[in-house]
This record gives structure tokens, sequence and C-alpha cells, in this order.
């Protein structure tokens, strides 16, 4: 793959929405990782940890702390298919995704017009 190549996939596949097979929204695609000669797409990252190094000091501190650090590595071999949206053909559960999301639902039920 050559860098410009690698360039269009980080710019179509990061900030994408991911849903599991059944539909449920799973998360964002924080950042791609890439490995071999060529280059392929071996995994989409998912998490906070993944895009804290794209946002200012004193906001990563702040997401740090409200939601953590972790990082999910959903491979490659799990995207079923890519459009506007990243659609996967395993749950979310199965891959270890939308934990923060599921930590924070009964909080955010609370929270008027959340």
């Amino acid at each position: 793959m050559t860098t410009s190549k690698s360039i269009k996939v980080f710019s179509e596949l990061r900030d994408l929405e991911i849903f599991d097979c059944a539909g449920e929204l799973c998360g964002i695609a924080d950042d791609v990782e890439l490995a071999g000669d060529p280059l392929q797409v071996k995994a989409l990252l998912v998490g906070p940890g993944a895009f804290r190094g794209r946002l200012p000091r004193g906001l990563a501190w702040l997401v740090q702390r409200l939601a953590g650090d972790r990082i999910v590595r959903v491979p490659w071999s799990a995207v079923a298919h890519v459009t506007s949206r990243i659609t996967l053909n395993e749950s979310c559960e199965a891959l270890g995704l939308a934990a923060v999301d599921h930590r924070l639902r009964p909080l955010l039920k609370k929270v008027p017009m959340a």
C-alpha cells in the first residue's frame, strides 16, 4: 500500500460509527492499526485511549478521568463491511466494545434530555 493510500484509509475509517451484527451502536473508530509489507489494516482502535492523543492536553486529562484510557483492538477480520459506517460480523460484547457506554448509561438516564 502506498503512503497516499494509507492516508486515505485513515481519513475514510477514523471517526466512523461502528455497529455490531445486531445493529447496536458499539462506538467510533478512533484510530487504525496498520501492519505488514505492503501495509494492510490490521485492526480498528476504539476507546478513549485511542483518541486521547488527538485532544488538547487539558481535555485529554478530563476524558481520561471520566472515561479512562481503555483501547479495544477490533481485528479487521471482524469487519463485515464499510459504507458510511462500519458494520461488524460479531456482537459488541464479544469484541469488548461499548463498555464505557454501558457503564455510563445508568448515569445518563438520570440527566434530563440526555
